[in-house]
């Protein structure tokens, strides 16, 4: 069993070393050509990083997607749990519910891009020639 915590590090290493040495790399017009979302290709680099709201809506995800899993089970059981059981699985999902409404209510959720957010640039022109010298 402890030689798995061994062997799969260092297989892992092992192919991916492989992996750097025998992969080719063939860039053509279509690979760092502009993209449609209109941001140019970075020669190199072919991921962007995330913002962290990208970031917590998935770990948002993870959490009620494990709450409604949880909730499956709890369903065909509950004539077995007894009232403990429901009331035990009612708290767990107020506590839930409770933690969606705070996350909702700072913010968490209202993603913006910053990068396609368009700033207004207001420019003002005096023609009097009084003022140009």
């Amino acid at each position: 069993m402890y030689s798995l915590v061994i062997i799969v590090p260092v297989l892992a290493a092992i192919l991916l070393l492989v992996n750097a040495l025998l992969a080719t790399t063939r860039p053509d017009t279509e690979k760092v050509s502009t993209y449609e979302c209109g941001y140019d290709a970075v020669r190199g680099q072919t991921r962007a990083p995330f913002t962290i709201s990208f970031y917590l809506v998935a770990v948002l995800f993870l959490a009620f997607d494990l709450e409604v899993a949880t909730l499956m089970p709890l369903a065909p059981s509950l004539g077995h749990v007894g009232g403990y059981g429901f009331w035990v699985a009612v708290v767990f999902f107020l506590v839930l519910t409770l933690g969606f409404v705070v996350e909702v209510a700072s913010g968490v959720l209202a993603i913006t891009d910053q990068r396609s957010a368009i700033t207004q640039v207001s420019v003002t022109t005096n023609s009097s020639p009084s003022q140009l010298s």
